[in-house]
Parts: C-alpha cells; structure tokens; sequence
C-alpha cells in the first residue's frame, strides 16, 4: 500500500527582524494601524468565547493569524471605495468601519445587526459603509465585485461623472483561485479596464486541503500572467509590506490603469471554523507560523523602533478590549427579530 505521509509547509518567507517601513509612515499611522489589527484579533477571540457560550450558531469562521491583510489593505481606502469578502468576512468588515456592535449584533441573530439579525456570520453586509457583504460559498464574492467595479467606470465614460474612480477590493482565499469565476473575473477586469484588486489570502489550507496538494501551480500571483495584469506577492505577516503593495495597486486601479492581482501569504491560527478540531496541520506548522504573529511582530517594531513607550500600546488595548465588550453588552441588551417581520427584507420596499 501507498503510505500517506503528511507534508509540512512552512512559512514561505521568515521575518528578516526588519519590518517594511517607509519615512512618509507617520507614527500616528502607525498606531491608528496596530490598533485596527488588535480591534480583528481580540474581536475574534470574543466571537470565539461566544460561540462555546452558545450565544452564536451556525458556523463561525475566525480571521486569527491574517490581520495583517485586511488592515494592510482596507485602511488606504476612500470611504466610497468598495470591499468584497468571504465567509471569513468580520475582520474586514471592522476594518472598512462597520461598528463592532452592530458585527457583533448580527453574530448573536439581533435585529440591531448589520444585516438585521437575518445574515449572521457568514452574510455581513453594510451599504452604508459599501461593504458588499461575505459569502459562503468560495468565489461567489468575486462578481459581484466585478460589478461594483464597473459601475464606478461606467459612470465615468457613459455619465462623464467628474468624481474619482471608486476601488473596489475582493477577498477570498487560495482555494478560490482554482474556481472558474476567478478565471472569468480577471479576464473581464483586464478587458475592461475595473478598478478592482484581487486580494488572495494564501492561508495555506482550503479548509482541510493543502494548498501544495490542490494545484499544479501554487504561486496565485503567477495566474494574473495569463490575463496581462500585474500578480504581486507580498508578506501577509507584515502589515507594512500589505500597505506598500496596496497603495501601488489602488493608485493604478484610481487612476484607470485596471486591476491587480496581490497573492498575501499569510497562516490562519485557528482552525478552519469553530467547529474544526483543527487536526489535518502539523504541530511543526503551526508553531513555524505563530512565531510570527503580525501584531506580536509589529507591536515589538513599534516599541523598538521609534521608542514608543509600552504603556501607549497598553492603552491601545485597553481601548479595543472596552470597545469589544461594549459591543457584547450591545449584541446581548438588543432585541430579537419580530415573528411577524419574517419576510421582510426579501424584496426592496418602496
């Protein structure tokens, strides 16, 4: 018999000790970002002690290990851009945001929720904040930010509008990326031209699959070649080096240059969902990653190189960890759905 050995993957690229910092970084910057990573990673932890309370159902699939992505990225937008996500979607949601009381809300199934209470985990969505919601099923995000994006040229070449071209920023994984919808997306981005960035988030697994084992060609960034636009890799532990790679690629998208394609390799720390026993990676995996957690590694860059004092960062979490329990106290004191608005919100209403 054939003997399944399980292979290990380590990081693809470990920390120099360096972090991506450029002079025009402003040390405000620099905390409005590790305070948004920290706002992801401790609400998650909150989802997480939740769920086992039995306040949430359903699946919950937390973003623990990638924060580094959707700050790195999110936080360069216009308050008019647009983000697409998946089902691993509160992480961005907080950074395009969207309240934590009103995430935390619709996790719990209250009416106070973003989505009403009716979306739950995998379905958060905000127009307000033209967050185009998560979805559960991979690569079914990626049109409709297609679409997103090219409303926002059509209203610049058909309706001669004189406003900025609005970004568009899709999420998904690296299981996405052998799903024909992110084939048929590049290419229609490419001939048209859309301001739209295709974020991979390589965590390695597509829930129990290795990435190795699931592709004939694991670099993602190299597949944007077949299409002519640009396919960039980038450290998704490194919130700096995210920010550099966006920046270049929204100033291209901005100015009508067309898409990106940014392939962030990053690890989740958690399992695939709460529900996962987490038992298909190695141990050896798991601890090559978790040493370089991306706000550990940039709350010691901080520290170290701009002599900030502990206690500043110290208050920073105080201030995130306040805010996350006020919007468990929100989610709890909120009322439930009425019985009788049960088909509500199925059709637009005048």
């Amino acid at each position: 018999m054939c003997e399944n050995k399980q292979k290990t993957v380590l990081p693809f690229t470990m920390l120099s000790g360096e972090m991506n910092y450029t002079k025009d970084t402003h040390i405000d910057t620099l905390l409005s970002l590790y305070e948004d990573m920290l706002l992801g990673r401790y609400f998650e932890d909150m989802c997480a002690q939740m769920y086992y309370l039995g306040k949430m159902f359903g699946f919950v699939h937390l973003y623990n290990g990638q924060e580094a992505v959707s700050t790195g990225v999110i936080k360069l937008l216009h308050k008019d851009d647009y983000v697409c996500s998946t089902y691993r979607d509160h992480v961005h949601a907080l950074s395009k945001g969207v309240p934590p009381k009103n995430v935390m809300a619709e996790l719990f199934g209250k009416e106070t929720g973003c989505s009403k209470g009716r979306g739950g985990s995998m379905h958060i969505f905000s127009a307000q904040h033209n967050f185009l919601g998560g979805f559960a099923f991979i690569g079914e995000g990626i049109p409709v930010a297609l679409g997103a994006s090219f409303q926002s040229i059509y209203r610049k070449q058909v309706f001669n509008s004189s406003s900025p071209l609005n970004v568009t920023v899709c999420f998904f994984g690296d299981g996405t990326t052998n799903n024909g919808q992110f084939f048929e997306c590049l290419n229609m981005a490419v001939l048209w031209k859309l301001p739209i960035i295709f974020v991979v988030e390589n965590n390695q697994w597509a829930i129990g699959m290795a990435h190795h084992r699931s592709t004939s060609s694991p670099e993602i960034h190299k597949k944007a070649n077949a299409f002519g636009l640009p396919g960039v890799e980038v450290d998704g532990m490194d919130v700096l080096a995210v920010r550099d790679v966006a920046q270049k690629a929204i100033a291209r998208a901005r100015s009508g240059e067309g898409p990106t394609l940014i392939e962030a390799l990053t690890y989740r720390f958690r399992g695939h969902s709460l529900a996962d026993p987490d038992e298909l990676r190695s141990r050896q995996e798991k601890n090559a990653w978790l040493v370089r957690d991306p706000i550990k590694s940039f709350k010691k860059y901080i520290n170290q190189s701009f002599s900030i004092d502990l206690s500043v960062l110290n208050e920073i979490e105080v201030k995130v960890k306040k805010k996350i329990q006020d919007s468990v106290d929100f989610a709890l004191s909120s009322p439930e759905p009425n019985i009788q608005d049960l088909k509500r919100y199925l059709f637009v209403e005048d």
